[in-house]
């Protein structure tokens, strides 16, 4: 049990990634708070050993901060929740960098702050942050908000780290490639033609296929567990190439 005892924040638990990574850390042994804005998607890890679960908004900085006062310990937070938007920069509309910005990233900035004192009175936490390789990694084609928000996301990782290297508080991120999630389904659904654009999306991984979450949940675990306490300020991609 890698992460017995240990207890555990996860944002945008509902489905995807954040689905995986609760039912991942659970089974190691975590005490996991699966949270999402979606009461459907968070019913589906109903009845899962070691998971409880709670609505939460993270665009709400207010309720952020109310879900963290009620926790005595947090051992480990996977800021999960993300939007992804498409094209270019003369596509972007102001609507769209706030929102990616304030998901992507400003909900990371709220959520580590309400998490901190606790961890630093504990001396102990690990803070995973889910970035992307379209980001200060790769640029990918029609993803200039999005990979702006991710790039942001790097930066605030590293910060984090560099400022409590020191006091027991690892900050690290992880970079996916394409993943099969129910939030790519969507987009791809979008297309007038979802089936080339599901075959354009694998066409840009080189193992020829899409990740599925349970691939990039185990990152996350190492992430949280001990067996990576001299990792911190790092940016782990799982990109099935991408970057090769």
């Amino acid at each position: 049990m890698r992460l017995h005892n240990k207890i555990v924040v996860v944002t945008a638990a509902g489905q995807g990634i954040g689905r995986a990574a609760a039912i991942a850390m659970a089974a190691e042994g975590a005490q996991v708070w699966a949270t999402d804005i979606n009461a459907t998607a968070l019913a589906t890890l109903s009845g899962i050993a070691n998971i409880q679960t709670a609505l939460l908004d993270v665009l709400k900085q207010d309720e952020i901060q109310r879900f963290f006062d009620k926790l005595p310990v947090v051992d480990v937070l996977f800021n999960c929740a993300g939007v992804v938007h498409n094209g270019t920069i003369l596509d972007a509309r102001n609507a769209d960098w706030d929102m990616a910005f304030n998901l992507n990233a400003r909900a990371q900035f709220w959520a580590i702050q309400a998490v901190l004192p606790k961890m630093l009175k504990q001396g102990r936490g690990s803070i995973i942050n889910m970035a992307s390789i379209a980001s200060s990694i790769k640029g990918l084609a029609s993803r200039f908000v999005y990979g702006a928000s991710k790039a942001a996301v790097i930066g605030l990782t590293k910060a984090v780290a560099a400022d409590y290297v020191t006091q027991g508080i690892r900050c690290n991120a992880i970079a996916p490639g394409t993943v099969d999630t129910p939030s790519l389904a969507d987009r791809i659904n979008a297309y007038d033609d979802p089936v080339q654009a599901r075959q354009n999306f694998i066409a840009r991984q080189p193992m020829g296929r899409l990740a599925v979450a349970e691939e990039i949940a185990p990152v996350i675990v190492f992430l949280a567990s001990d067996e990576a306490q001299f990792v911190t300020g790092q940016t782990y991609a799982v990109d099935g190439g991408m970057t090769i």
